[in-house]
């Protein structure tokens, strides 16, 4: 479970049933910091002395706001409209594309008027009726280890449960999924799990749950009957990785159960990276050694207008061809959904 080292209430934020209840929740615990502003001038308020400090006291702090615009925006080509219930991620990957979104002091925000989310939701619904509307939870953020605070995924599962015209999905590199297993989701909310090798994990994705407790809540929620996908990302080429990829999705095949109610899909994409992001990431883990020499990537314009470095054309062959073959020879009721 994240536990903040400080927690800022922008305005109006306690006017909310959920703002007030992470308000008491946290009140009397000293190790927390209370922050009320009276303007939303949050970044003041999240100390550093440079970059890396800066960025490791975003990664602790919990912003709770309100949502003013509720126009949503668009998350193509995975779903048509993102849920804005959480931006924002506690886990500290150094590969992370929310290092360039997010800023210098990349905190966790939750909006506090949940129900005003979810009616905007309602009303895209009834938009695009009758076809089925999807939206998704984690487009920049992981809203699982606010969930204990928030339970704005379990409002929205229940939501999206009762319409058959709307359907949720939402990924995650944590394990607290307990809260989420008995609820009355009908199928309608997909969770994918963001998993790779121990060694991947273990290297870049501080602060999130291990390859194991991830699989393992990943099987909670299968056996609690919800579709379930693993997003295999990013894949890197390094010494060993066919034998380690192989290992992964034993480990998935195995443990997975018999009877799934939907086809478990895997979407795999290699290990990318833009001029920005390459930059900020050097700041931010200035000892990283994540593979970013430009001299052995493939320079690519990707599909919004800006370019990135990808691997050759023969690695990311060899990925597709491994994975393919991997997945369509280990897993029977399966779809892949992209390979990368």
């Amino acid at each position: 479970m994240f536990i903040p080292k400080r927690i800022i209430f922008e305005k109006e934020a306690l006017d909310y049933d959920l703002g007030k209840e992470i308000y008491n929740k946290f009140k009397e615990n000293d190790k927390v910091k209370i922050i009320k502003l009276t303007s939303n001038k949050v970044k003041q308020h999240i100390p550093g002395e440079d970059v890396p400090s800066q960025y490791k006291e975003g990664k602790k702090t919990l912003v709770v706001g309100v949502k003013k615009s509720l126009k949503f925006q668009t998350c193509k080509p995975s779903a048509h409209y993102q849920l804005p219930l959480v931006s924002g991620c506690m886990g500290q990957c150094e590969y992370c594309y929310l290092n360039t979104k997010l800023g210098d002091k990349p905190f966790a925000k939750v909006h506090a008027n949940i129900d005003d989310i979810l009616n905007q939701a309602q009303k895209y619904i009834n938009e695009r009726l009758p076809e089925i509307t999807i939206f998704e939870g984690a487009a920049t953020s992981d809203p699982i280890p606010v969930e204990p605070y928030t339970h704005s995924l379990e409002k929205a599962i229940v939501f999206f449960g009762k319409d058959e015209n709307a359907r949720f999905r939402f990924v995650t590199k944590f394990n607290d999924v307990d809260s989420l297993i008995n609820l009355e989701h009908n199928g309608h909310t997909e969770v994918r799990f963001s998993i790779n090798t121990s060694s991947v994990i273990n290297k870049y994705e501080h602060a999130t749950a291990s390859r194991d407790k991830r699989i393992e809540a990943s099987m909670k929620m299968a056996k609690a009957g919800y579709p379930v996908g693993f997003l295999i990302a990013p894949v890197f080429i390094y010494p060993n990785w066919k034998e380690e990829y192989h290992d992964l999705l034993v480990e998935l095949k195995d443990k997975l159960p018999e009877d799934l109610k939907f086809p478990v899909t895997f979407e795999i994409i290699s290990h990318r990276y833009t001029t920005t992001a390459k930059n900020i990431i050097l700041q931010v883990f200035p000892k990283n050694e994540l593979p970013m020499n430009d001299e052995e990537r493939k320079f690519k314009y990707g599909q919004f207008g800006y370019g990135k470095y990808v691997y050759p054309k023969e690695n990311i062959d060899a990925i597709k061809e491994f994975f393919k073959k991997e997945i369509e020879t280990l897993f029977e009721n399966k779809e892949i959904k992209y390979i990368i």
